[in-house]
């Protein structure tokens, strides 16, 4: 039951990277963070097995920009599985790869620790997703070594599945389209309550800036990922927040949106 627990933990951890750090920050840019909040997250991120943050900051730009076509590394359009897992099985289109080299990379590449990472990323893979994890049930919890390692390869088999239906239910599932009709992703309560925040995702391609990647703060939805960014902000480590003002996302709703398919207080949906 320990190794359970502790795997657990691990697990929201790597959400919590996942959301805070590769998404909110390194590729959206939506606040700042000092080293040491940009260290914590970094070393977490690893422990995903997500790739390195420069390449998972890329692919999501380029996901952004080329929402649903041939240069979206995940194009929702090529089905449920693609975008789900298979878009890291296949080859690449050569537009992803071609798109991708032309976006603004310069503040990752200015990053010190974005640059260490992704330096030696495999050597820091291996001591932070195997050899700690690991090791730490074994000489703490007396685990097998057979039944620590299992547990390890569960825990990432979760969070990958978990954050990838970010890219395919969130696009392709059930949902409303509050902000922007035009727009493929919805707002998916499922993916929201699963992820930590990040279901809310037609209002996070409307405004891929918003620090909190939904309308409402963590008081009225369920995003603890926001919440964290607020305790880091409280202390200092997180700073320049970015929120999109009220009045312009009502003129988006007005303009592009379906006000029928908004709720206000989004955790109150089951």
């Amino acid at each position: 039951m320990s190794t359970l627990i502790f795997n657990w933990l691990l697990k929201v951890l790597s959400f919590f990277s996942i959301d805070c750090g590769a998404h909110r920050l390194w590729s959206h840019r939506s606040y700042k963070a000092k080293w040491q909040l940009r260290v914590l997250l970094a070393v977490f991120q690893t422990l995903t097995f997500q790739m390195d943050i420069y390449h998972w900051a890329r692919d999501h730009r380029v996901h952004h920009v080329y929402s649903e076509t041939d240069a979206d590394p995940h194009n929702a359009k090529r089905g449920f599985f693609f975008a789900h897992v298979g878009w890291l099985l296949y080859q690449r289109h050569p537009d992803v790869t071609r798109l991708g080299t032309k976006l603004d990379m310069s503040d990752l590449v200015a990053d010190s620790i974005v640059n260490y990472q992704r330096k030696f990323y495999y050597p820091l893979l291996i001591l932070t997703w195997l050899a700690i994890p690991i090791s730490i049930p074994v000489y703490a919890f007396s685990e097998t070594w057979l039944n620590s390692f299992l547990v390890n390869c569960f825990r990432f088999a979760v969070t990958l599945q978990t954050t990838s239906l970010v890219n395919s239910l969130a696009h392709i599932g059930p949902g409303g389209r509050p902000y922007d009709k035009r727009l493929n992703p919805r707002e998916t309560s499922a993916v929201s309550y699963l992820t930590f925040g990040e279901g809310y995702h037609n209002y996070h391609h409307a405004f891929p800036g918003d620090y909190s990647a939904s309308e409402y703060g963590w008081g009225d939805n369920w995003n603890p990922s926001t919440a964290v960014i607020d305790m880091f902000a409280r202390i200092g480590w997180a700073y320049d927040l970015k929120a999109t003002p009220e009045s312009v996302v009502k003129a988006r709703i007005e303009r592009t949106g379906d006000l029928a398919a908004k709720s206000p207080k989004l955790t109150r949906e089951v």
